[in-house]
């Protein structure tokens, strides 16, 4: 379940950050970054605090810039978690915008991305997202996969995926502690059908990814090696 360390660290929402601009994809509001002549997108689906993140939108900006149309969906119709309100919390708040929902919204936004001309899709998810993205995959919706700090997901949702599957975990994780990962990593091991790759970084904590401060070098520099591994499995299998 859902515990402190999704709520720490939350960023400063910022609507206007990012080189992209905002669309309506698939009836929702979308940030969207990269070339529209690109025929292969990837798709990011954002922690709890959603896709205002700038930290979020700076690397859409990224994997937009290796060649993918990248598409940052608002899963939470301008609702992110707000950890200021405290008659919401987090238990309260997912209520409205449980996973299971963002997997239903997240198929008309993938036919919108089809109808530009896209070709091949993959997605990662960062906590609260990687349960969507497990859920694409398990019905083949897209061509590969990555989960950073994955939340919710389940030894049975990784038996079930289809596609290339990437997992970046954290050492410092209460939501998928380093055991956990490690039982992933065995069942990937055992469906050489299905292509995985399964990282634990030390000294890093649930949400590194994302939610990192800039003004710490290290912390950058973490974040930076997990986006790296995520552009290089989407290099190889979304073409």
């Amino acid at each position: 379940m859902s515990g402190p360390q999704c709520c720490e660290n939350p960023p400063t929402l910022n609507p206007v950050s990012g080189s992209g601009h905002v669309e309506k994809l698939g009836g929702l509001d979308a940030y969207v970054s990269g070339s529209p002549d690109s025929k292969l997108c990837v798709l990011l689906i954002s922690d709890i605090f959603g896709y205002e993140a700038p930290n979020l939108r700076a690397l859409a900006d990224k994997v937009a810039a290796s060649g993918f149309y990248v598409v940052v969906p608002d899963y939470f119709g301008g609702d992110p978690f707000d950890p200021s309100n405290q008659d919401r919390p987090i238990a309260v708040w997912i209520k409205d915008h449980g996973w299971d929902k963002g997997f239903d919204n997240t198929k008309p936004v993938l036919e919108a991305i089809k109808n530009k001309g896209i070709t091949a899709i993959g997605a990662a998810g960062m906590c609260w997202g990687a349960k969507v993205v497990v859920e694409l995959s398990k019905e083949e919706l897209i061509q590969a996969a990555v989960l950073l700090h994955p939340s919710f997901v389940t030894v049975d949702d990784i038996k079930a995926g289809k596609a290339p599957i990437a997992i970046l975990g954290a050492e410092i994780d209460q939501m998928s502690p380093p055991a956990l990962l490690k039982q992933f990593e065995e069942i990937l091991a055992s469906k050489p059908e299905v292509n995985s790759y399964v990282k634990i970084y030390p000294k890093v904590s649930h949400g590194w990814t994302v939610r990192y401060s800039i003004d710490d070098p290290e912390a950058v520099k973490a974040a930076e090696e997990a986006h790296k591994e995520m552009l290089d499995w989407f290099a190889t299998y979304v073409k």
